[in-house]
């Protein structure tokens, strides 16, 4: 009868390991989306931000750059993204206004996206530098500049 209660009791033993392992496990695929999000978060403000306030200030004569970090709705399952607008300041004329999208897929990579164009991949948030989105924005208000 010993035998029959030992195996018993190792029984229940691995039982209560293999709940907790899953436990542990849940956690663990819930932990990574969280720094996901907020290492994503962290890399739209810092380089994201940051290089559009850069921007800003240079051309605020000719060039409006607005920034929007407010999400629209909060959505678990979308990526962090931020809009902001390039336009050309004009005095009578029609302002040709286009909005641009900064958004980090799952993977990490960073690209922006507008409406008539093809989505540009300007970084990584893994990588900290900002010189491919600075560039690519310079290119925007060069266009802009020029009404294109």
């Amino acid at each position: 009868m010993s035998r029959f209660k030992e195996a018993l009791e190792r029984g229940k033993e691995a039982r209560r390991r293999q709940v907790e392992h899953a436990r542990n496990a849940k956690t663990e695929r819930v932990a990574p989306m969280a720094d996901f999000d907020a290492q994503a978060r962290a890399w739209l403000n810092d380089v994201v931000v940051a290089s559009l306030d850069a921007a800003k200030a240079d051309v605020a004569g000719e060039v409006t750059v607005d920034i929007d970090t407010a999400p629209r709705r909060r959505v678990k399952a979308s990526t962090p993204s931020i809009r902001f607008q390039i336009y050309r300041k004009r005095g009578s004329e029609k302002k040709v206004r286009r909005t641009f999208t900064v958004s980090v897929q799952v993977s990490g990579e960073v690209s922006v996206s507008a409406r008539g164009i093809v989505a540009k991949e300007v970084g990584n948030i893994g990588d900290r530098s900002d010189e491919r989105f600075r560039n690519f924005v310079a290119e925007l208000i060069e266009d802009a500049a020029q009404g294109t």
